[in-house]
This record gives C-alpha cells, structure tokens and sequence, in this order.
C-alpha cells in the first residue's frame, strides 16, 4: 500500500486527465445500467399488448435506447483515451526519473548491476504502470458502480432473487485472494528473467566481434536460449495459475446465472415474477457477474505491475552515497592545486585499495602515476572527480575539501581522457563539442589542432560531420583517443585527467598525443596514469604506487638514480622493445 500511495502521489499531477476520465467512466456505468431498463420496459409494452399509443412508446424508447448507445461510444472513447493519456505520461515521467536518479548514483551501485537489466526496469518494468493506471483503476471504478448500481436494481426488483445471485461472489473473493499470493510471485520471476535476458543481449551484441573471433557462437547462442526460455517458463507458470483462476471464476458466475434462472422461473411459476422483471432480471445479470469475472483480469494486471513496480521503486528509492553536503559550495574556477591528505580507500568488499596516500601537485604540475595493474592509479582519478569519497583522510582542491564543494562545480573543473574512450553515435564534431554544447565550430576546430587530430578529420569522408559509429567503432584508437583529448581540450578546465592515454597506440599515433599532451603542460594542472614510462618522462612529479601505497616519489631522472621499482620498469620496458 505504501508503495502504491507512492507512486498514486506521482499520478496526481495528471488528476485533470483522471478525473475527467473518472466522469466519463461513471457516465458510461450510468447507460450501462439504463439501456436494460429501456429493454425491460419495451418488453413490458409489448407483454401488455400492442394498444394505441404502444407503437408511439416504442418508438420512443427505441430513440431514448439508440441516443444511450451513443452516448455508450462517446464516453467509452473519453474513457479509455483520457485514462491511457494520462497513465503514458506518467509512464514517460518514471522512464525520466529513473534515468536521473541512475545519473545521480555512485559508480559503487553499478559495480554488481547489468546493463540490460537496468534498461528492463527503464523501459519494460515502467511499462506496467500503463496497466495499473489505465485500464486497472477505471475498470475497477466502473465495475464497483456497476455492481452497486445493479445489485440495488436487482433488490428493487425481487429482494429474494437478488440475494441468491449474490451467492457465488464469496467464493469468487475467496479464490482472488487465493490467487494473487499464488500468482505475484510469478510475475515478478517473469520480470527478473526479462531483465537478464537483456543483459545477456547487450552484453553479446556488445561482444560479438569476440564471439564471431573466437568462433562461440553456438555458445553464445545456447546461453541466450537459456535466458529467453527462462523467462518464457516463467511467464508460463504465472499464465498456468491464470489459466486455472479464469475458468473457475467463469464457473461460479455460470452457477449464479443458472441459481437465477432456476429461481427466476420458479418465482414466476409461483405468480411473484412477472415476464417483465423476468427479462430485466436478465439483462442486468450480465452486468452483475461481469464486474465480478473481471476480478481476474484485475488482479492478474495487478500483480504484474505491482511486481514492476516493486523494480522500479528499488531504483527510485537507492540513496546515493556521493551527494552534495548540506553546505556546500560551488568552486567556481579552480587554479588547480590538488592535495591528497592521508587518503584510504577501500570498495565494499573492504579489501585495502589505497594506504594513507599523501601528495600535492600545484597549478600547472604535471603529476604521473606509475605502478603495476590493479595497484589503485585509476581509484585515485576517480575519487578526485568525487566518484567515490575516502574511507579516511581528505581530498582538498585549492585547499577546500571536495566533500563541500557542489559535484557539478567540482566535475566542471576537471576533463578527463579515459583508455576506454567512450564516444557517442553521433560526428565528429558533436562528440569534440560534447563537452561544451554551445562551442562554435571554429573553436571545435582550435580543439582538434590542438589534439593533433584535424588532420585526420580533413580527411575523412565528412570532416567534421563524420559519424564515427557506436562507441566510435569507424576511428581507430589512437583516432579515438586525440578526439577525447580534443574534447578536454575544448573544455578548457583546469584539471586534465589522463587515465593509460597511450595504451593502446602505435608509435606515430603516440608521438601525436605526446604533442597535445605536451602543448597542455604548464597551462593545466594534469594527472596522468601511464604504463608506457616514456609518454611521462618529464613530469613535474612522478609516484610509484605498489599495493596501494606509494613507495617512490620524484622526476624521471632521479627515480632512474634510486634504481627501485621504477628502474626496474623502465628496464624491463626497455628489453620488451628490443624483442
């Protein structure tokens, strides 16, 4: 209930929509429940003989019934149009909200959550609210008036009769009841396997040049099958449930049709019915036991979407572990002076990352971080950026902690440049501009100069209208690369971050980014992450990290005299070059 008070409260800004939606409903009940009498009475007419004045009454209700049908056709439409406009709005509203509220979390939410799944509960999980909005709650209104408004008819009618009609609808509540602890369950299982299901897509597509490389498309396939039948079995066992509810629903009411008529006829053997109230009796039988046999349809829609619901208010409900403290300040531009105070980090499985990390880089200082795999360079980047905050100790930029700056003010001061180049399916230009929406293309090309990638652009098909594909599968790396160092450039922050620039180049294309990079030292303060020991000979300062701590510190040249862990690196990269 908690949850659905929730998410009603979320509805109620679309309650014009609603509630004209809600009178249409009730304008429909009331020709629902009028057109029988009409007929009742017609009938009437005719059992009493065909008089005078009979043919003009006929035929003024015959208008009277053909104006209610109308008027059935115009409400239905108001009905039906205005509940499902309002229940997709509200459907785009949780898409938007769920889509924010995934942007504000910490990358530690994401460490043990699928892509596809997220994108289930995005899209599919939300598209259940449609069914609880538009056609669950109106057709719940309808069938509560439907079924008050018949059953005091009935009474009027033949109190006894009407009472012996109501017989079967405790044990249709009963077997409801029954039926939505049985069924929920199901639903939600469906669900769940509908969100691995396209995990699993993404992550194959995603990989499919691996897969058809290592030839496991056999592989790759059966495991799809696996997830794409798991959710069809489970759909099939809430469907099973279903299928057994539905016809044991159709029979209780068929009981109570046949307890009508057997009564029915036996009140009017007796002389206490008339024909009259006979046929009125059933007409509106129909309509007594239709609200009723919808109960099924009702709470199979019900389970399905509170079980996406429950889905989606998982994500609506996760607080954020970085957040904007309750004071905190925008930094405005930084000059870039960045202290790491006696920083430890470690992630949720509590396993030591960083160990008491102390150093300063000035405005202007290139700083490297140099040290094997897994050793916490990339984990440093990242908790500048306040993606993560220390477990102990404090990050200052320009002598203000970072935990009271705003994230915004803080994240526009620095521009990264990941080995994982990220590149949006859009041109060239847009993904230079993406940085700074309303940069002149003049100035994307500046940016580009300066990354020694314009170039390259020249000669591409479009320039700078080229599309570089999804994640820029049309570039090469090194293409890729200068693009996000254009892209940082175009910024123009303070801090640059390079995280492994150079990984994955040749030697030309490094000697390129080497000269954007090498352009950038002095004006912007950078910290880069290297494995290639030449792409950072001349930083200001150079720490070598091992096992989260760092056990060297200095430029090139004096850690090549200390002839430590990072001699020894460039020893070894030095004999790999000869080989």
């Amino acid at each position: 209930m908690k949850m659905l008070w929730k998410l009603t409260k979320e509805a109620a800004r679309y309650k014009g929509l609603y509630v004209l939606a809600i009178l249409s409903t009730f304008g429909l009940t009331c020709v629902n429940l009028a057109a029988p009498k009409v007929l009742s009475s017609m009938t009437g007419i005719v059992e009493g003989g065909m008089k005078e004045n009979a043919f003009h009454q006929i035929s003024r209700l015959a208008l009277i019934l053909l104006i209610l049908y109308l008027l059935r056709v115009l409400f239905r439409f108001l009905s039906n149009y205005l509940a499902h406009k309002a229940a997709w709005y509200l459907v785009g509203d949780l898409r938007s909200q769920m889509y924010d509220k995934l942007q504000t979390l910490d990358l530690g939410f994401f460490h043990d959550k699928q892509t596809g799944d997220l994108m289930s509960r995005v899209v599919n999980d939300t598209r259940d609210f449609e069914l609880l909005y538009a056609h669950m709650i109106p057709e719940m209104i309808t069938n509560v008036v439907t079924f008050s408004g018949v059953l005091i008819i009935l009474l009027t009618i033949n109190w006894k009769l009407a009472l012996i009609t109501c017989a079967p609808i405790p044990l249709i509540l009963l077997s409801g009841i029954v039926f939505s602890k049985i069924v929920r369950p199901f639903f939600k299982a469906s669900q769940k396997s509908m969100g691995e299901l396209n995990a699993k897509l993404q992550d194959s597509l995603s990989g499919l040049h691996e897969i058809q490389s290592f030839g496991q498309e056999a592989y790759e396939s059966s495991l799809v099958r696996e997830k794409n039948f798991n959710q069809v079995r489970a759909m099939l066992r809430a469907l099973k449930a279903s299928g057994i509810f539905h016809p044991c629903v159709e029979f209780l009411s068929s009981a109570g049709t046949v307890l009508v008529v057997f009564f029915g006829g036996l009140f009017a053997y007796k002389g206490q019915l008339s024909v009259e109230d006979i046929v009125a009796f059933v007409l509106y039988l129909s309509l007594f036991y239709a609200p009723v046999s919808g109960l099924a349809n009702l709470l199979e829609n019900l389970q399905q979407s509170l079980a996406g619901a429950e889905r989606v208010t998982l994500i609506l409900d996760t607080p954020s572990a970085i957040q904007n403290a309750d004071n905190a300040s925008a930094l405005g531009r930084a000059d870039g002076t960045i202290s790491f105070e006696n920083v430890s980090f470690h992630y949720s499985n509590q396993i030591p990352v960083l160990k008491n990390i102390s150093f300063t880089c000035k405005p202007g200082m290139m700083v490297a971080l140099v040290g094997p795999t897994g050793v916490g360079k990339t984990t440093m980047t990242q908790l500048i950026s306040r993606f993560y905050d220390p477990i102990e100790g404090q990050i200052m930029i320009d002598g203000k902690n970072i935990k009271n700056l705003t994230l915004e003010s803080l994240r526009h001061n620095i521009s990264p440049v990941l080995q994982d180049t990220f590149l949006f399916n859009g041109t060239i230009a847009e993904n230079i501009g993406y940085a700074k929406p309303d940069a002149t293309l003049e100035e994307i090309i500046d940016a580009a100069k300066a990354a020694h990638i314009h170039e390259d652009i020249l000669h591409m098909p479009e320039q700078y209208q080229t599309q570089v594909g999804e994640r820029g599968l049309r570039l090469s790396g090194g293409q890729k690369q200068r693009v996000a160092i254009a892209r940082a450039i175009l910024r123009q922050s303070p801090i640059i971050i390079l995280d492994e620039a150079t990984a994955s180049v040749d030697v030309e294309t490094e000697r390129q980014i080497q000269k954007a990079i090498g352009e950038l030292t002095g004006k912007r303060t950078i910290v880069a992450i290297a494995h290639r020991l030449s792409t950072i000979r001349n930083a200001d300062l150079i720490l070598v990290l091992s096992e989260g701590e760092i056990v060297e510190r200095g430029t090139h040249e004096e850690l090549l005299a200390n002839k430590g862990l990072y001699y020894r690196m460039q020893l070894a990269q030095e004999s790999a070059a000869k080989i």
